[in-house]
């Protein structure tokens, strides 16, 4: 798997702390420069691997040209072996891709698309500073749709200032009236991020009254209501926070929390290469300068291998399977983590059929409560 960093965006959400920001375009230029550098020569890490999906994030992708995507996807495609039917994602701003650049970006490979909606209610796209409206969004998903777009995402955000079941329940009715309706959905609550615009309104006080945060239960309640509708609209809920028509669960995404092998180009972007994590040089100026260089190299132990495999594995809804840990740690799922699971079990947090070991309904709701666990256990 391949990540791109994308850092540019027209201006900061009031939400975000991702590594990104407006830059002028003598700098968008330098950097797309180093970023071809930097494939050049990371791709031999790669080079007896086949890749099956590349994820351009950011930031806001969009705002490159589709020469700028045709360049770099041509980069990877000179060094590395890519499959034909790789799966090939792009972010979008709805308020920054037009029909043009759509056809573009198809042209150049690219066949997911993942658009930042956010919401669908004017005020609600304010208050986050979002730079595009609902009826901007109706343009751009329906021009994704005539460049020949079939896997498209929308991603959403829940428990915002203001927000209550019902208008919840009415942002989501609206996405799945669309036609025909998006293959996945990508839906998370409002984390206030310290360092973040929203986080200082917040701690100002200046949330209040109309503006004021859903409680932890109501923010459940949107959570559950969420996973009912789509159940019955023909979704699949894969991941604690993703729902996926059939067929259309995100192969990138799946990638990462089932532990698979991934390379990242772009400031600040990660890899994991076998057992060794990596993370790129954070400052941009330093990035351009030589893209090659800063990177930090973290050594895994078994351990902290074994961790991953479990938290990570239990966002997914069909869990973690006692075969694959065996056949990849050679000792039994009980033989490591038996107390935890049986309390667990025992808790209603979590469900064992003998094969597998997944979330309940009421475990999803204390997942972060019940992933602690297997970060500091003692051998069963």
């Amino acid at each position: 798997m391949l990540y791109l960093h994308i850092p540019f965006c027209v201006k900061k959400c009031r939400y975000c702390d991702f590594l990104s920001g407006p830059y002028p375009e003598e700098v968008r230029k330098k950097y797309l420069k180093a970023l071809l550098e930097e494939i050049r020569c990371r791709c031999g890490e790669l080079s007896e691997k086949t890749v099956t999906s590349i994820f351009f994030g950011g930031g806001t992708p969009s705002l490159l040209e589709p020469e700028e995507v045709e360049a770099v996807l041509g980069e990877c495609r000179k060094y590395l072996f890519i499959r034909a039917d790789a799966e090939i994602t792009m972010e979008c701003n709805p308020g920054t891709a037009d029909r043009r650049k759509l056809d573009g970006y198809r042209e150049a490979g690219v066949n997911r698309l993942s658009l930042g909606l956010q919401s669908p209610r004017e005020e609600e796209l304010r208050l986050l500073g979002r730079i595009h409206t609902w009826e901007r969004f109706l343009e751009t998903y329906s021009q994704a749709r005539e460049a020949g777009f079939d896997n498209v995402n929308i991603d959403l955000m829940s428990a915002l200032p203001g927000q209550d079941l019902r208008k919840w329940k009415e942002n989501l009715g609206r996405i799945l009236a669309l036609d025909p309706p998006p293959e996945h959905l990508s839906i998370y609550s409002l984390i206030l991020e310290e360092g973040t615009e929203l986080f200082e309104m917040e701690r100002k006080g200046l949330l209040c009254g109309e503006l004021a945060l859903p409680s932890e239960d109501e923010d459940r309640e949107m959570y559950h209501a969420t996973a009912g509708i789509l159940k019955d609209y023909g979704y699949q809920q894969y991941e604690i926070s993703n729902y996926a028509r059939p067929g259309y669960a995100c192969r990138h995404n799946c990638g990462y929390w089932t532990r698979r092998e991934y390379l990242g180009f772009g400031v600040g972007a990660a890899s994991l290469l076998g057992e060794k994590r990596f993370s790129n040089e954070r400052d941009i100026q330093k990035y351009m300068e030589d893209p090659c260089a800063g990177r930090q190299e973290e050594v895994l132990e078994t351990e902290d291998i074994v961790e991953e495999f479990m938290f990570l594995g239990l966002r997914m809804t069909e869990g973690v399977g006692r075969k694959e840990f065996r056949e990849r740690f050679g000792k039994s799922m009980d033989e490591v983590y038996g107390d935890v699971i049986r309390k667990n079990c025992g808790d209603g947090l979590l469900m064992d059929d003998g094969e597998r070991i997944r979330l309940t309904e009421r475990g999803l709701d204390l997942a972060n409560y019940v992933m602690a666990q297997f970060l500091s256990r003692e051998d069963g």
